[in-house]
């Protein structure tokens, strides 16, 4: 065999072996829309809620703030002197953002050793366990998706030092992701979910 033609082989092996999208979807504003683009989302935020009781609008616009869909998310890079690259600004990857060390703590309670933070049906499933600690920890409502973002970013222990103060700009994005959790609940309410 010619080494183009094995070299094709090799790269759609290699495709048909990835997790599946790492782009978002189109229409990030659409609740319905993105459900209908990946259903698969549908089924691990339905999984989720079942079993942590987290609504799906709720686990949506947090995915939303934390990287927009995109699977392989990551955050920048720190600069020296503007030019010299010394690494990423936090361990931050995936879906859902989860740091390397809550995500190896979700890892050893939920025996999910196997679990990725670049598959949707992971992140989400770390979503409702993360957020049932904010609830056991610091009384926050599964519903809240203000204060639950808020406990999300900060951590449990930051949210009940009330860090979040401090930070005007973070109190501003966590009344958009509250925002955005009601207009994806109004949206899904009215979305044709048996279809998928």
């Amino acid at each position: 065999m010619s080494r183009t033609f094995c070299a094709l082989i090799i790269a759609v092996l290699l495709a048909s072996c990835s997790g599946g999208p790492t782009s978002a979807p189109r229409d990030l504003d659409n609740a319905c829309a993105i459900l209908k683009e990946r259903p698969e989302y549908y089924r691990a935020f339905r999984a989720a809620e079942r079993r942590w009781g987290v609504p799906v609008h709720v686990q949506m616009a947090t995915i939303h703030q934390e990287s927009k869909f995109i699977a392989d998310a990551r955050t920048p890079f720190r600069y020296v002197i503007g030019v010299i690259p010394m690494g990423r600004q936090s361990s931050a990857f995936g879906y859902s953002q989860a740091l390397d060390a809550t995500w190896d703590e979700y890892l050893a309670e939920s025996s999910g050793f196997r679990a990725k933070r670049d598959r949707i049906n992971d992140a989400s499933d770390f979503m409702g366990w993360y957020m049932n600690k904010s609830r056991e920890k610091n009384g926050i409502a599964l519903h809240d998706a203000e204060n639950q973002y808020l406990a999300y970013h900060e951590g449990n222990t930051g949210y009940a030092r009330q860090s979040y103060n401090s930070k005007p700009w973070l109190v501003a994005v966590a009344r958009k992701v509250r925002a955005r959790s009601d207009m994806y609940q109004q949206q899904i309410s009215g979305c044709r979910l048996s279809r998928w």
